[in-house]
């Protein structure tokens, strides 16, 4: 069922010679003894576990699926599962960049970042179960009391305990100001929550002892819409005094989403009926709280979409080696053989091409991501703190758009090599086609994130974020302008540059007058955007591969090759994108509603 091998020459590239990543963490105390040795040996047994444990789970597990015992509530993962996950906890893997406060190895997420692009290569939804907890880990490190850090965030550490965040109901999806779960205060200081949640990831699973669910939920004094909305822990066994999972809680699973891919990973509809839960935070400010959880979400959905790019890619290069079909429009390049590898004809290097360049472009782009988070949270200058905090927050809905779209490209086109093998199971590709999908669409839509991107990120501050990103590419371009050899990237970035400008501009003087104009532009505006970070990166990424392509080393070479496709091949598209959008609202809501 193809191969998953994980990309390490480019990780180490990406990390040692693109970010200098040992330098940057060495201004931050908390990493200053990590070095590229520490981070290489980390990420070479990431990669063993993952190949060897992961991967030959992921095919078996999509057609297995989870099983619900409706009499129980409780849900069966595929075989194999369960095991893995015992290996990763035993490995210590969920503590690499936990907090060693709580039994973690305090690691930068710099490094933890490559290695769930492992995971989510050789099996995402396996990964998701991992993902979510540290997403929950994250939410409560930050704005859970004293009691409820010492009592739970160690078992999250471990693994002993796994996590899932509650947030959409059936009558809303995103418009989480309509949910209805209501939470009642007990005497004891608990609350008893009644509700229904769907599309619960990992809601329900047999591969930890204890499941903590983050719940969104009314108070009865609540104000309506999203200023009413409280965040509580409910766990699915209540902790006795010793910590060990003791009573079963009033929260259930009622049924296994029915979805199109994903199947090794248990969607749940969650019932609750008077479940026993606390407090996170302030009354009615859970939705903040939440978003921690929710950004991690958003920035591991990117995450997930990029492993998918990498794998998708991998298995069509080899299928493309290896299949014959035809002979080369340019004369027989297989004389030996019947016909020629299908890798020699131009449209099938174009498929791989693509997959090639947005798993390159995307590992740069959410290692760098990455890198600045690590900054956020760590670093002694306050000034730099801030900086690196909204880089975050500008290009995160970037990250889980951006890629994820990419993703759909990238492993539609690698199904396509494969011709009519491709939409066949047994080959692999055609789940990672329909896993790929579904990232497009949960936590947030895309749309959403380009609504965020546009309203929120860019437009809020008239700009002020974008143009911190915007200073990096400036200030590259100026630093590389007069150099010749670099005129074929340094021209079309600074080019993309301009016009991302006068696009943001534009769009904002449409949107005093009205603001339809901002949802009409959102989403080809996300996109242009995020080429100039790809092509910011590729430049970047050029640079290295110009100085040591005299080197012997191919892998120069081929990084050159592929960034002169992107620049050549994907950037273009943003021609098409500026025009869609600066064509305005008119187009799109003159059409009656009933005359559609």
């Amino acid at each position: 069922m193809g191969q998953y091998v994980a990309p390490l020459r480019d990780m180490q590239f990406v990390l040692h010679e693109l970010l200098n990543v040992e330098s940057e963490l060495k201004q931050l105390p908390r990493y200053a003894d990590i070095d590229a040795d520490i981070i290489n040996q980390v990420l070479e047994e990431g990669a063993k576990f993952t190949s060897k444990v992961l991967f030959p789970l992921n095919h078996s597990g999509d057609r297995e699926g989870c099983h619900l015992d409706t009499a129980s509530h409780e849900v069966t993962t595929p075989k194999g599962f369960k095991e893995a996950y015992k290996q990763y906890v035993e490995a210590g893997w969920p503590a690499l960049s936990c907090d060693p406060e709580y039994g973690g190895q305090g690691l930068p997420l710099a490094m933890n970042n490559s290695f769930y692009e492992m995971l989510n290569s050789s099996n995402q939804a396996w990964t998701m179960y991992t993902g979510l907890s540290h997403g929950a880990y994250e939410c409560l490190h930050e704005h859970g009391t004293p009691e409820q850090k010492s009592l739970y965030l160690p078992k999250l550490v471990s693994g002993e305990w796994t996590g899932t965040m509650c947030l959409t109901e059936a009558h809303c999806g995103t418009d989480l100001g309509l949910l209805r779960s209501k939470a009642e205060p007990q005497a004891d200081g608990s609350f008893k929550i009644t509700g229904s949640k769907i599309f619960i990831s990992a809601g329900e699973h047999d591969m930890a002892a204890n499941i903590l669910h983050l719940v969104l939920a009314r108070l009865p004094d609540a104000p309506v819409g999203t200023k009413g909305i409280s965040l509580f822990l409910v766990p699915k066994f209540i902790p006795q005094a010793d910590g060990t999972p003791g009573a079963r809680n009033g929260i259930t699973c009622g049924a296994i989403e029915e979805k199109m891919g994903i199947h090794g990973n248990s969607t749940c509809q969650m019932n609750l009926d008077e479940a026993t839960g606390w407090i996170i935070g302030q009354p009615n400010k859970g939705l903040n709280a939440m978003f921690v959880m929710m950004n991690a979400a958003r920035l591991g959905v990117g995450m997930q979409s990029l492993g998918l790019t990498e794998v998708a890619y991998q298995n069509a290069l080899v299928y493309a080696k290896d299949r014959i079909q035809m002979r080369s429009l340019s004369g027989v390049k297989a004389p030996d053989k019947a016909a020629d590898p299908i890798i020699v004809h131009p449209d099938v290097r174009r498929m791989l091409l693509t997959g090639k360049a947005y798993a390159e472009g995307g590992r740069a782009f959410c290692s760098f991501i990455a890198l600045q988070i690590d900054k956020e949270l760590h670093h002694p200058d306050e000034t730099v703190r801030k900086d690196a905090a909204d880089m975050v927050a500008l290009l995160t809905p970037i990250i889980k758009a951006f890629i994820t779209d990419n993703a759909w490209i990238a492993t539609s086109e690698a199904m396509q090599v494969y011709g009519g093998h491709g939409f066949i199971s047994e080959w692999g590709m055609e789940q990672y086609v329909r896993d790929s999908r579904i990232n497009m669409i949960y936590e947030g839509t895309n749309t959403i994130q380009s609504l965020d991107l546009l309203g929120r990120k860019v437009l809020i501050d008239n700009g002020a974020k974008l143009k911190k990103f915007g200073a990096l590419v400036q200030a590259f371009v100026e630093e590389n302008g007069t150099d010749e050899a670099m005129s074929e990237f340094i021209t079309p970035l600074a080019d993309l540059g301009d016009k991302v400008s006068k696009l943001t501009m534009e769009i904002g003087m449409k949107a005093f007058r009205n603001q339809d104009e901002v949802g009409a532009a959102a989403v080809p505006y996300l996109r242009v955007v995020g080429h100039l970070v790809y092509a910011y990166f590729f430049a970047r990424m050029a640079k290295i591969a110009l100085a040591k392509q005299a080197s012997g080393d191919n892998f120069y070479k081929a990084k050159l090759a592929t960034a002169r496709f992107y620049f050549a091949r994907l950037l273009p598209e943003t021609a098409m994108l500026i025009r869609q959008a600066r064509s305005g609202a008119a187009n799109l809501l003159d059409l009656e509603v009933e005359l559609f």
